[in-house]
Formats: C-alpha cells, sequence, structure tokens
C-alpha cells in the first residue's frame, strides 16, 4: 500500500487548489493502464508525474468500454491480451499516487463483480483519491459512493449536454472532488472542434457546487485545452496521448511523444492563466 497522509477528496481538492494558485486549469491527463504492456503504461505514468500532471486518470481495461471510441476501446483490448487486469494495474496507482493524485475510471461491472466494500478498500490500498465510473446504474452508485467516501476517496458525477436540469443540480450538488463535464455526445476521441454550448454547460454546474468542474472528451490539442481551462477548473485529454502511445515505436518513443505533448500544454494553460476559470 502506498502511504498518503491526506484523504483522497482532500489530495484532489488540493491539486486544483495549486492549479488555481497559479491562475490556470488543472491538467488531467489519461492512460490505459496496461497498454501496450505493464511495462510502458509504468513508463507513462511516471511521465504524466514528472511533466506536471496535477490528477491522472488511469483507465482499467474492460472489453466492452462503452464510453470510449476507436482508439481507447483499442487500447483496451490490447492491454488485456497483454494480461491487464484490475490488481495489475492498480499497482500503477500505487506507483506515482503519492505524488498526484490518481483517479481510476472503471466500468461498472467490474465494481459490482468485487461488490462496493472490497472495490474501495482496493482503491484505498493502493492509495486512489477516487473512482470515475462512467456506467453505473441508478439503484448501485448510493452503495459505492457510500464505500468510496467512507474510506475518504471521491465517488465523481458525469454530467453531458444531454443531462437534464434537475439531475445537473444533483450531481453538482453533491459532488464532492469533481463534476466531470462531458464536453459532447458520443464516444471519446479528438474533435476538430468543441461544441460552442460548452460554456452554458459548465456554468451550470459551476454555479450550483462548490467543487470543481473539469471537461473531457473531445480535447485532443494544447489550444483546444487552453480554450476549455479558459472555462473550467480542469482539463482532462484521454485520446489524444493514447493515439501518442500507439503510434509510438516503443516505450522511449512512447514517453518522449507524452511528455512533449503534456509539456506544450502546460505551457498553453499557463499562457492563458488571466482567462483561467471565467466562464
Amino acid at each position: 500500500m502506498r502511504a498518503v497522509a491526506e484523504s483522497g477528496v482532500e489530495r484532489i481538492a488540493a491539486a486544483f487548489a495549486a492549479a488555481r494558485q497559479e491562475g490556470r486549469a488543472a491538467l488531467m491527463p489519461y492512460l490505459m493502464g496496461g497498454f501496450p504492456d505493464l511495462e510502458t503504461s509504468a513508463a507513462v505514468i511516471d511521465a504524466y508525474a514528472d511533466t506536471g500532471a496535477d490528477l491522472i486518470e488511469l483507465g482499467i481495461p474492460y472489453s466492452d468500454p462503452l464510453a470510449d471510441g476507436p482508439i481507447i476501446h483499442a487500447a483496451a483490448t490490447a492491454a488485456l491480451r497483454a494480461g491487464a487486469r484490475f490488481p495489475t494495474v492498480l499497482a500503477l496507482c500505487e506507483r506515482v499516487a503519492s505524488r498526484v493524485p490518481v483517479l481510476p475510471m472503471v466500468y461498472a461491472n467490474v465494481v459490482l463483480t468485487l461488490g462496493p466494500d472490497r472495490f474501495a478498500a482496493a482503491l484505498e490500498n493502493a492509495g486512489a483519491a477516487g473512482a470515475i465510473i462512467p456506467d453505473l446504474p441508478p439503484g448501485e452508485d448510493d452503495a459505492v459512493a457510500a464505500a468510496l467516501v467512507e474510506r475518504g476517496l471521491a465517488p465523481i458525477g458525469f454530467v453531458s449536454p444531454t443531462t437534464s436540469p434537475v439531475r445537473i443540480a444533483e450531481v453538482a450538488a453533491g459532488a464532492t472532488g469533481f463534476t466531470y463535464v462531458v464536453s459532447l455526445t458520443g464516444v471519446t476521441g479528438e474533435r476538430s472542434e468543441l461544441p460552442s454550448e460548452l460554456g452554458d454547460l459548465v456554468r451550470s454546474v459551476r454555479d450550483r457546487s462548490r467543487a470543481p468542474a473539469a471537461v473531457g472528451f473531445g480535447v485532443g490539442t494544447p489550444d483546444q485545452a487552453a480554450e476549455v481551462g479558459r472555462i473550467a477548473d480542469g482539463v482532462i485529454i484521454g485520446t489524444r496521448l493514447v493515439r501518442a502511445v500507439t503510434d509510438a515505436n516503443g516505450s522511449d518513443e512512447a514517453v518522449d511523444a507524452v511528455t512533449s505533448f503534456l509539456a506544450d500544454t502546460r505551457v498553453a494553460l499557463a499562457a492563458d492563466r488571466d482567462g483561467a476559470g471565467a466562464v
């Protein structure tokens, strides 16, 4: 177990506060655990921590990732074929948890197979700060959230363009770590431009919550990250980084690619510091 002095909720809050103190949005890169193999993903998550990720979203590979587009779906399939499983991927969390808050992104089948208590205990033992579960069915979410909160971990709620105003208010009001704002309808993947109504969606969340709002889905360039950083508290980047690992020829090249992209993105977020957090 990786020893951490603060609760997961406290570590998430501190990460967003530190970014806010610098006048920028928090940067949260995603990686698929175990892709293309455990050794490479260990090097990549180290690179994320070394390059200044404020938080990390760690994907747990699953055979039917309904929220993910083709690039992340293919990465999950490859990771499973390479032997990645929930316990082995959690070792990646433990690897950097004392340096950066890590939030495993896991599909509900894994959670329900283990049961809420065993799932939350596994995350706590790995030093995770919370959990992102995009497909947890109604009726199960309360028990899972309670098990996480009991251990000081943050259950992350989702809001999307199709979420009703009533549900937005519920998710935002109950947020502990942050609210995950899905920028568009459909699955993960890079887009040429972000939706024009994204600012209104983020505003509707932030007006109803004291917790930060972080935007994911569709952010694929440093300029887009800066655009999101002007209206949100955090920027989540997934497909672009998984594609960089996919296209790399070996672990060293993968590390170089993600390091370069994240460094450029940090520069872009810092350059827009005067507008950070303004909706």
